[in-house]
């Protein structure tokens, strides 16, 4: 799933480019404008933010995604010679684009799996950001990424690690890769204490600053969850070959250990806009000004095993990978609803995982789901999981 193209400059569509990932992408881009052009902006309903990166990296196209605020955006950039469109079909439309050479996926949840599904159809580039992709679909995407010869590269931190870790490596030598997570801001508590932690506790990361639904993906080890089946897909990996190590100071972001017993970490203090200037240079690395990390005065590096009976989510991943088929995309909408549920105080963090995990058992297995397939287990997850909330 990765090529080693020479790079030149690149013309970007960014998908989500209002949200954490899409942001810093922004920053990358205006921080080396000899290396990219933007060509395209999407966001779903952040429109004031998503007219203030039109008008200062004038892409050729821009899209919103509720169409509540077309109006809006079109007359904020009527000025410009750029066009603008509202809908999810016009974001997953831009993605296919003929001048786009890179689409950077930076949308949060399920809406990233079609658009990025034209873009690999499409031939393009994928800096992926949208674990979700994999997760929901991830034997689909990969056998499309191999049919349309589409590179896709990670983002994230854990998977951008591993990435550069196995550069220059055989894959048949990767014994097992280690995934390292924070813990989140709930670590430390004990099953009492969770069970009446607040939306407004989750938010509150020790480490990265994420949009709020990561965050609180974060604070229940879900997002971590998700990353283990995005790095079967990503690495072409065994679930027993995926293991997760709790490391609060967030420093080693990554470990591959090989068939010799030897192991290669990738290590840096926490700015997501490494990985994000990584997968859109490589193979070069590109000179920046970034903090760096000082071993000397930095400290202890701990670890420690994550706790699967205080987090069950992760556990709950762990299972759904094991199972395969349409579970994992069972286990997405599940989350998704839950945690808009749980950030409108509606259930407990502990009742997150109570229905993800009855949802679960409910929900008829496909063992060989097609595009289809996905789209209706999706939307029947999203309605049984509601009316458990209700």
């Amino acid at each position: 799933m990765f090529t080693t193209e020479t790079q030149s400059k690149q013309v970007l569509a960014i998908l989500g480019s209002t949200g954490s990932i899409g942001t810093q992408t922004l920053e990358v881009v205006a921080e080396n404008p000899d290396l990219f052009e933007v060509y395209a902006l999407t966001a779903n309903n952040n429109a004031d933010l998503l007219i203030q990166q039109a008008r200062q990296f004038r892409p050729e196209v821009v899209v919103i995604a509720n169409e509540a605020y077309y109006a809006q955006v079109k007359a904020a950039l009527a000025d410009l010679p750029m066009k603008v469109f509202a809908g999810s079909e016009s974001v997953a439309q831009v993605a296919a684009m003929e001048p786009v050479g890179t689409v950077v996926t930076a949308m949060v949840g399920y809406s990233g799996l079609k658009p990025t599904i034209e873009a690999i159809k499409a031939g393009k580039k994928i800096a992926l950001a949208n674990k979700e992709t994999l997760v929901v679909a991830g034997e689909l995407i990969s056998r499309l990424a191999v049919e349309n010869r589409a590179a896709i590269l990670p983002v994230d931190s854990e998977h951008g690690a591993i990435f550069q870790c196995l550069v220059g490596e055989n894959a048949d030598e990767v014994e097992k890769i280690i995934l390292t997570a924070s813990g989140g801001p709930f670590r430390q508590k004990t099953m009492d204490e969770l069970r009446t932690v607040t939306a407004a506790q989750a938010l509150h990361h020790p480490t990265w600053t994420m949009g709020a639904k990561i965050t609180i993906d974060s604070a229940s080890l879900m997002n971590k969850g998700f990353e283990v089946i995005e790095a079967k897909w990503l690495f072409g990996l065994m679930p027993d070959q995926i293991e997760v190590v709790v490391h609060p100071q967030s420093i080693i972001h990554s470990i591959v250990q090989f068939r010799d017993s030897s192991m290669k970490a990738q290590m840096g203090l926490p700015d997501m806009k490494l990985p994000i200037q990584y997968a859109l240079t490589f193979p070069t690395r590109v000179q920046t000004d970034f903090k760096r990390l000082d071993l000397a005065t930095f400290g202890s590096l701990t670890f420690e095993k994550p706790d699967l009976n205080r987090f069950r989510n992760l556990a709950l991943a762990f299972d759904a990978m094991h199972r395969g088929g349409n579970m994992p995309c069972v286990l997405n909408a599940a989350n998704e609803v839950v945690v808009a549920a749980f950030l409108k105080n509606q259930i407990g963090f502990l009742q997150m995982s109570d229905i993800i995990e009855t949802v679960m058992q409910k929900s008829p297995f496909i063992k060989t789901p097609t595009y289809e397939d996905y789209v209706a287990c999706d939307a029947d997850t999203r309605r049984l999981t509601q009316t458990m909330i209700q």
